[in-house]
């Protein structure tokens, strides 16, 4: 018996590895599949999330009032905050970015100045004499990649207008689809459990659930707890006065969804602001950091996150890797929450299918 499970377990991998194979020999019938996914999976996604934030506000409204109805009070709603917080936080948020990009020259001198004073340090000099390492050689290729940057970016301007075109659309028509998503979305379930035996529909129904709930705490709470941080590190730079207090909460808010290490590369551009300021001032932006991230850890994320993901630091690692290698900073902000809800549809699916599977008592 183990033997033929061996078998059976190479055979299938064998099968596997030879439609690959036959695969990339056609590949120009996929390409069609590879476009439509490529094309439908932002506006999908994006109006999934907002699909859980807006649910439950939703389903309060359609008691009183039709769910059509409420989903529009709930757009015009969301638009009026919208605009208001534009309106709030809008002109300051100018005022610091534009401060920021007229201050970048200074910015340049005093890192040189700090380069300076470390080539003229005793040690770091016998460092660079007894190695082939030099500080030289790589503010020279940082020199190179952002000429390289700047002269791709200027010749890749119809790429750059194509995206912004894309990200038009899509949101256009994530309000579209988010509508019918919020309308229609409960008659889901319904229609995957009548695939279902009707003895196994009440365990199905149990299984998708589930799947419901790991997905709106995950989601809302990770969107939940990124506000918070970013509203409590706003609030400690303004405390310490740090420079681009607004810009650099901001940066840590949309940093924190990255698991471990999201919060310290949140961190590193106030590090770098606070250090050109004054080593304590860099002193004090670690220990707000540091304050802020044992608040989330200990109060904040027990109350809000509830049910948690359970995925391995490991594979947190992994993930960003070959996401930053794929997709660069969008990648690192996108890997993990997406593998984290893509296991819970996939776990409670395969649940799904080998409930279909069993035979009926």
């Amino acid at each position: 018996m183990p033997q033929s499970k061996s078998f059976r377990i190479m055979y299938a991998f064998i099968l596997i590895l030879l439609i690959i194979y036959l695969g990339t020999l056609v590949d120009w019938i996929f390409r069609p599949i590879v476009v439509l996914v490529q094309t439908l999976f932002a506006p999908i996604a994006l109006a999934g999330v907002l699909f859980y934030l807006l649910r439950p506000f939703v389903n309060l409204l359609s008691k009183k009032i039709p769910r059509g109805l409420s989903i529009l009070i709930l757009y015009l709603t969301g638009v009026s905050l919208i605009t208001l917080l534009f309106l709030l936080i809008g002109p300051e948020l100018q005022k610091q970015f534009y401060s920021l990009v007229e201050t970048l020259p200074a910015f340049t001198r005093e890192v040189q100045g700090m380069y300076n004073a470390l080539q003229e340090n005793e040690y770091i000099a016998r460092f660079q004499q007894g190695n082939e390492f030099s500080f030289e050689n790589i503010i020279a290729d940082f020199g190179e990649y952002l000429n390289n940057f700047v002269t791709a970016l200027g010749s890749n301007i119809a790429s750059f207008l194509g995206f912004i075109a894309n990200v038009v659309i899509i949101l256009v028509v994530i309000p579209f689809i988010l509508f019918y998503m919020l309308k229609e979305g409960e008659k889901a379930p319904k229609q995957v459990l009548r695939l279902l035996p009707s003895k196994q529909q009440q365990e199905g129904r149990r299984i998708l659930k589930d799947m419901d709930f790991a997905l709106s705490s995950y989601i809302q709470g990770q969107i939940i707890v990124s506000v918070c941080v970013g509203v409590l590190m706003y609030i400690g730079y303004l405390i310490i006065g740090v420079e681009y207090s607004l810009v650099l909460a901001l940066v840590a808010m949309f940093t924190n969804v990255i698991p471990f290490v999201g919060p310290w590369i949140g961190t590193i551009p106030a590090v770098i602001v606070g250090l050109i300021e004054s080593p304590f001032m860099a002193l004090l932006v670690i220990i707000v950091v540091v304050v802020v991230q044992q608040i989330e850890s200990n109060l904040i994320s027990p109350q809000v996150m509830g049910r948690k993901l359970d995925i391995h630091p490991l594979t947190i690692i992994l993930l960003l890797l070959v996401a930053a290698r794929f997709a660069g900073f969008f990648g690192l902000l996108l890997a993990v929450p997406t593998y984290a809800v893509g296991k819970v549809i996939v776990s409670h699916t395969y649940r799904l299918w080998r409930l279909r599977s069993k035979p009926v008592d």
